[in-house]
């Protein structure tokens, strides 16, 4: 008797478009953070922690939906706990630097996050990082100096902010490389199950933290209310999520320069909303990172990271 063909997976370049698509739509989604972070009444740090708090209900039920009936959750792992504590990081060093330097310097610093990512994708990972990549990276670079350059002030009174920032960079790209290692390591490990589960992690850290450091944590306003939890369903939920889905196709290097897409809808959000100007330069800075972005485009779907090897099945004479 002969048996069914099992289900084509899907093409490569299917594969690829759909996980680009999503990193492009979940940069627009975290770009658009700093509109709600503005407009909510809370402190810094209170709102980092509203931020992964009020994403968990969509999360959850975004994981339960994506297991498949009759299965269980796999366990959970040290690179989905790192993740966690290293989002809560680079949240808390990103509104330390914010406080402490000019947005300017913040952001151009915290743009070097894809370079750290590059660096260690080879040592860590074993993913190979390509010419393509790396001019896509220096033009990046080139790009966020164009973007946000023109503000960029060295002063030793902010020598600790910008400290700040860059270590913003080191834990988001370290977050990245956690990620990457969770979603490829766990055949059952999904985008929102991921995401749900580093979520907590990063809201209990933040939670701890805001206690600590904020004078008070519930937002006095409707409009407060609302833009928490548009920063929780929209800016992490689905930003984050999309992330998460994109990493299991697209390498943890690439994927990095998410950060820059990050600041190119920032840019934009902020000319939409809070009547933010762009200038000759800034919009050059932002098509110089779409250009990056292209040069480092992937051609080819990575090679899958091959499963544990299955345990022989017994015969129907053993089975019984």
């Amino acid at each position: 008797m002969t048996t069914a063909p099992a289900p084509l997976a899907a093409a490569p370049d299917q594969r690829l478009l759909a996980a680009f698509l999503a990193l492009l739509a979940g940069a627009i989604a975290m770009g658009v953070s700093p509109v709600f972070v503005r407009f909510a009444d809370v402190g810094p740090f209170a709102s980092a922690f509203w931020r992964a708090a009020l994403a968990l209900p969509l999360l959850a039920v975004w994981a339960r939906i994506e297991r498949p009936a009759g299965t269980a959750a796999p366990r959970w792992n040290k690179a989905t706990l790192a993740a966690g504590v290293l989002f809560a990081g680079d949240l808390f060093f990103w509104h330390l630097a914010i406080m402490n330097t000019t947005a300017a310097n913040a952001t151009l610093l915290a743009t070097l996050a894809p370079l750290w990512v590059m660096l260690a994708s080879g040592a860590l990972l074993k993913e190979p990082v390509t010419r393509a990549m790396a001019l896509g990276l220096a033009a990046c670079l080139l790009g966020a100096a164009l973007l946000v350059g023109s503000s960029f002030a060295f002063a030793p009174e902010r020598l600790v902010g910008d400290l700040y920032g860059l270590a913003t960079s080191v834990f988001f790209g370290s977050y990245f490389i956690a990620m990457r290692f969770a979603r490829r390591g766990s055949t059952g490990m999904t985008p929102g199950l991921l995401v749900y589960r580093s979520s907590l992690v990063t809201a209990a850290v933040l939670f701890v933290v805001a206690l600590l450091l904020e004078e008070t944590i519930l937002p006095a306003s409707l409009m407060g209310i609302a833009m928490l939890v548009a920063l929780g369903v929209f800016s992490h939920a689905l930003g984050q999520g999309l992330l998460a889905f994109a990493l299991g196709t697209l390498s943890a290097g690439f994927s990095a320069l998410v950060i820059f897409l990050e600041a190119v809808a920032a840019a934009a959000m902020g000319y939409l909303f809070l009547a933010e100007s762009i200038g000759l330069a800034q919009a050059l800075g932002g098509a110089v990172i779409l250009a990056g972005i292209y040069i480092a485009r992937p051609r080819a779907a990575p090679v899958p990271v091959a499963p544990a090897a299955a345990p022989i099945q017994p015969t129907t004479r053993e089975a019984e």
